[in-house]
């Protein structure tokens, strides 16, 4: 099983992650929607959707969203949001989406980077292009390469829950390694999290390769430009 199919499944990844900035999020796709004018009524799919918070925004703006998930837990938790214009579904990324083609797919807030093998990135880009209607928009919201090579925390500890998380970071072989230890009931606990060091250069050329021309890019959550200092690369590419 990859570390992705475990972990994102367990309850613990979900208290790990709580205080996540809810308001951030939404002043981002606030922005991120004023500057792709996305027209109402657009679909939509949230792929990577984890418990739907994205996703239900989107549709409270006004569109028909699909959020796709790996994890058959959050798809669970999801499922008590759904309505005529929103639902969601178990699926991996790197598969063929089934249905009709859509305006918009999103790939929020580092959803991406998790496979061992380089061609499943791809796979990911060719199910994304098979997904969109020609001149359909993919966001695809990263981190930035340079920023966290810079700016790695070695070591940290965080409570939750009243359950104390010893996070040991590094990079490897072009990925950023998480470990995560942790106790609960007299029970010890190990995950981990890898994400790969992809370049926008990298990004750009999955992208292109299956006729998803570059549009624009921005460094951070308020749609800044991108340089070395930036916490974030967020892409736009459009279908041809």
């Amino acid at each position: 099983m990859d570390w992705f199919e475990s972990w994102f499944n367990t309850p613990y990844y979900h208290i790990l992650y709580k205080d996540r900035d809810f308001v951030e999020a939404e002043n981002f796709i606030d922005k991120l929607l004023a500057e792709i004018r996305l027209p109402q009524h657009s679909t939509i799919i949230d792929l990577a959707c984890g418990h739907g918070r994205h996703s239900v925004y989107l549709n409270q703006k006004g569109y028909t969203v699909l959020g796709l998930d790996l994890s058959e837990a959050s798809i669970s938790f999801d499922k008590q949001f759904e309505n005529e214009t929103l639902s969601f579904r178990v699926h991996d990324m790197r598969n063929p989406i089934q249905g009709e083609k859509v305006d918009a797919v999103m790939n929020l807030f580092t959803s991406f980077g998790y496979f061992d093998q380089d061609d499943d990135d791809e796979k990911v880009f060719e199910s994304v292009a098979q997904a969109l209607k020609p001149g359909g928009i993919f966001v695809l919201d990263f981190l930035n390469a340079d920023y966290v090579e810079h700016t790695l925390v070695s070591e940290s500890l965080t409570v939750k829950d009243n359950i104390s998380f010893s996070i040991h970071k590094k990079i490897d072989n072009n990925r950023v390694i998480k470990d995560i230890r942790f106790s609960d009931n007299g029970q010890d606990f190990h995950y981990e999290e890898k994400v790969k060091l992809h370049s926008f250069e990298k990004l750009k050329s999955l992208a292109e390769k299956h006729q998803l021309s570059y549009v624009t890019r921005w460094g951070d959550y308020q749609l800044g430009s991108l340089s070395d200092n930036s916490p974030r690369c967020i892409i736009l590419f459009q279908k041809k």
